[in-house]
């Protein structure tokens, strides 16, 4: 018999990487919320990869840590291994990644949740979710508890009608055994969200103590680490190694001669899985070519012997799986202790989301990451700081959070997805933004922290230190434009053991950092009067110096999008009704309902001529 529990400003279905930020940044901006789960002990659980950041997604985790969120924190308190990916190439593409230690992310996280004032953690499956006669969400539980909430975030992961594939056998489960939520997906269903399938999957586990690691390449962490954190004061320390093997011809076969025994090629998988992460078989389908695949091999934990087989996620039969990884060079004895898996589940077309991430016709119900067909702990969680913000922003009456694609990776994110859509899993990359060299990793603070304290997220300290550092940053850009560098033979030292051309006069400091060859570092010995700053701050001047013309180049161009954007499209604007729209664009434009006109622009079926109409369009709405 049901029966009234509570009343929540915010309500979180989910306690994976979405759920946390979510339900943190509402309790935070002073909203009464719950976050529900259904089981406390897996809370920011990582079913796949036990890693944070890696390419684009370290930017995506240190632009939450600049708004106020609490992942990047987290990755630095329980960091394994850290390394700074891409340094061969330019800062756009530097990224930050860091083996974890899932379990005691796991409780950490949890611990994090249950100290929060304003929230309250319960370990509960909802299976309905109803709108009641006061516009207020009514969510029941299985055991028929029923809580009511002025808004709810949908933030259910792979949870949600999930369905895993092991060779022949499959069945109903959510991620690492867990119990999957159905019910609630055909409570979605009666509230006429549309949901589809996609399918992801991952890697064996194998025991530490049955690893050659003779046959394998160790790969160690950096020298000198970078915390995700602004505020992470210390370090992290390197405590563990990672490793390198390969597949080989006799992996690829054991591969062949079973490919009608995958569920992937048999269709007994409907669901569409990530292309920029396949399963292993599909490589091997895919790559023909190749005689040999990298794999990684890292640990999960301190306190465990477990093994992750990065680039081994599979959904071929236990006993094919055992078979392939033993013709592994260091593998050939492992002990598998947990087997790889596909798993399918529901999830949104996201296009039916505002860029707000809330529905656009349901009011005060969100969606936040894998539920919105994105893959991967970064994204989710970023999708779940800004669904959070915005739940709360609304109850308080405030405006909303928009990043857009100028200022953030995350608005590039969030615009992809409910713009363009996906037809499988969303992998967040450097190529997705057009603006990357100014979205970089190093400045996300620079760009989202005024923003994180405008919001309320950012404390009064945090906000004092941030402006001390850019303080710092204008300081020491006019100090290399006025300090002088006069001719001599250590300077001609220095240029001629960097392969770069000789003064024959003295110049300004900041002519000398423009060389690409010369580095801040390099210049030390003859710069005296350098004043005693971070090194954060003399890479920022560094890299606005040297790459000084393209970021001009790129900010103009952000401009431009931005004018575009301030073109606000009504919410209840009849495109049915306008002259001028080809019919594929009408179509296009009622279903995803663009917010202003740069929106719009970027929607697929939609083109110019069409976005000219509008343009006129709208502005002869703007003179009435």
């Amino acid at each position: 018999m049901k029966y009234f529990s509570d009343n929540y400003d915010v309500a979180v279905i989910g306690a994976g990487h979405a759920g946390i930020e979510s339900g943190l940044a509402a309790a935070r901006l002073g909203c009464k919320t719950a976050v529900f789960t259904i089981n406390l002990d897996w809370i920011g659980n990582m079913p796949c990869n036990p890693s944070i950041g890696g390419t684009s997604k370290g930017h995506l985790v240190r632009e939450i840590d600049a708004l106020g969120g609490e992942m990047g924190k987290a990755a630095d308190k329980y960091s394994l291994q850290s390394r700074m990916l891409n340094l061969g190439k330019g800062p756009a593409v530097h990224s930050l990644r860091a083996q974890i230690d899932r379990r005691e992310y796991s409780k950490g996280m949890k611990h994090t949740l249950e100290l929060q004032d304003n929230l309250d953690i319960r370990q509960a499956e909802i299976v309905d979710i109803i709108k009641n006669e006061n516009e207020l969400w009514e969510l029941t539980t299985k055991l028929e508890a029923v809580f009511v909430a002025k808004t709810v975030i949908i933030a259910t992961g792979t949870f949600l009608g999930g369905k895993v594939y092991i060779g022949d056998v499959s069945y109903s489960s959510g991620p690492d055994g867990m119990f999957p939520a159905n019910k609630l997906s055909e409570s979605l269903y009666r509230l006429n969200i549309p949901l589809r399938r996609f399918k992801t999957g991952t890697p064996s586990r194998v025991n530490r103590r049955s690893v050659d690691f003779s046959k394998t390449e160790i790969q160690n962490g950096d020298e000198k680490t970078v915390p995700f954190s602004f505020e992470t004061s210390r370090r992290p320390e390197n405590k563990v190694s990672c490793y390198i093997t390969y597949t080989n011809q006799k992996t690829k076969k054991v591969i062949l001669d079973n490919l009608d025994r995958s569920p992937m090629y048999s269709g007994k998988i409907e669901g569409k899985g990530p292309r920029y992460c396949p399963s292993f078989e599909d490589k091997i389908v895919r790559f023909s070519d190749k005689e040999r695949h990298q794999l990684f091999i890292e640990p999960c934990g301190l306190e465990t012997e477990e093994m992750y087989l990065q680039g081994l996620s599979s959904s071929l039969p236990e006993d094919v799986q055992i078979k392939f990884i033993h013709t592994i060079p260091g593998l050939e004895n492992a002990l598998i202790m947990r087997t790889a898996y596909a798993i399918e589940y529901d999830c949104v077309d996201p296009t039916a989301l505002k860029a707000t991430l809330e529905f656009n016709d349901l009011k005060g119900l969100y969606g936040a990451g894998q539920f919105n067909g994105s893959s991967g702990y970064e994204e989710a969680a970023a999708q779940g700081l800004v669904a959070g913000i915005n739940a709360a922003l609304s109850v308080l009456g405030k405006e909303p959070l928009i990043l857009d694609r100028g200022g953030s990776y995350i608005g590039t994110l969030i615009d992809d997805l409910v713009t363009k859509g996906c037809t499988d899993p969303y992998r967040m990359m450097t190529s997705r933004s057009e603006y990357r060299l100014v979205l970089r990793q190093d400045n996300a603070d620079i760009r989202l922290t005024p923003t994180g304290y405008k919001i309320g997220l950012i404390s009064e300290a945090r906000y004092k230190k941030f402006l001390e550092k850019r303080r710092m940053i204008e300081a020491e850009m006019k100090r290399i434009e006025e300090t002088s560098i006069s001719v001599s033979d250590e300077l001609h030292e220095i240029l001629e053991k960097r392969l770069t051309s000789p003064l024959k006069k003295g110049c300004k400091l900041i002519e000398l950092i423009k060389r690409p060859q010369i580095t801040y570092k390099d210049l030390e010995p003859v710069d005296i009067s350098r004043p005693n700053c971070p090194d954060e701050v003399f890479e920022q001047v560094e890299i606005s110096v040297k790459y000084e013309g393209y970021i001009i180049r790129q900010e103009r161009q952000i401009k431009e999008m931005r004018r575009t954007e301030c073109k606000k499209i009504p919410d209840d604007l009849d495109y049915s009704s306008l002259k001028g729209l080809r019919l594929e664009a009408v179509e296009k434009l009622s279903k995803i309902r663009p917010q202003n006109l740069g929106q719009a622009s970027r929607i697929s079926g939609v083109n110019p001529a069409d976005i000219a109409a509008l343009n006129i369009i709208l502005e002869s709405l703007n003179d009435k």
